[in-house]
């Protein structure tokens, strides 16, 4: 057992969809969460770059005693969390297109992923795209502009809309019946989603296997915290407070951090 907080970092603050996915099923465990809002998007940045970053983050994360780090980032996940497990003694949890479930459940045989350059042009993206889709017509989409869009709170704006349309068009033209979120900004547009997509269109994103994968972690390592007592669950941001607040629906308090 351990009372030590899970880490869990992001390119800013689309990752606090994962959190709360964790917080719904892990109800007791202490969490930090850094927003690197400064360095958003990471789906532009070369590789190097992007390790570079992802350990900035570990190290203080690690610093706060964090027993466990979520990668909330497809992007950092996909091209940095080889690397972080080989160069740190904690266990690392990752995120990943839902691939494989749309590509099993489909019945047109098409399927869109919308992610951040970063992720789409991935080794590990690459490999586990090539695994799942045998039969299925693929059709990627790169989001440019929709992190920033989210990072300044235009999430709902006419901005969003129009480009959000552009993105979506050759997907609904190749009969799409599910689209992956390929990025953990990604999940705060469903709404907008559903209103654009038709209605058989299923949205998968990987939030809850995500909480789920955490759990496990923490069972298999004895790490869970057993104390049923009120959570402590720390944000910090180096970016806008009041933007990462709000998406926290004002439940929690979020610090500055220059990092």
């Amino acid at each position: 057992m351990s009372i030590k907080p899970i880490g869990i970092f992001d390119s800013g603050i689309g990752g606090t969809s994962i959190f709360k996915e964790i917080k719904a099923l892990l109800p007791y465990e202490h969490t930090i969460y850094l927003a690197d809002s400064k360095n958003a998007p990471y789906g532009p940045k070369d590789k190097a770059q992007i390790l570079e970053l992802c350990k900035k983050n570990t190290e203080l994360l690690l610093n706060k005693g964090c027993k466990l780090i979520v990668v909330a980032c497809n992007t950092a996940t996909t091209n940095a969390i080889k690397t972080l497990r080989e160069a740190y003694d904690v266990p690392f949890i990752g995120i990943e297109p839902a691939i494989k479930p749309a590509s099993l459940q489909s019945k047109t045989k098409s399927v869109g992923i919308l992610a951040t350059k970063g992720t789409l042009s991935s080794e590990l993206f690459y490999k586990t795209t090539d695994l799942f889709s045998n039969g299925i017509n693929v059709i990627e989409q790169t989001g440019d502009g929709i992190v920033p869009l989210i990072e300044t709170g235009k999430t709902n704006s006419e901005e969003m809309k129009t480009l959000l349309g552009v993105y979506l068009k050759p997907m609904i033209a190749s009969d799409i019946d599910h689209i992956v979120l390929g990025c953990t900004h990604y999940p705060y547009l469903i709404p907008l989603l559903k209103d654009m997509l038709p209605k058989h269109v299923k949205i998968i994103d990987s939030g809850l296997a995500v909480a789920k994968q955490t759990k496990n972690i923490l069972e298999q390592n004895n790490l869970l915290n057993t104390e049923v007592l009120d959570a402590t669950n720390l944000f910090y941001t180096n970016g806008n407070v009041a933007i990462l607040d709000a998406i926290l629906e004002h439940n929690f308090n979020v610090s500055y951090l220059n990092f």
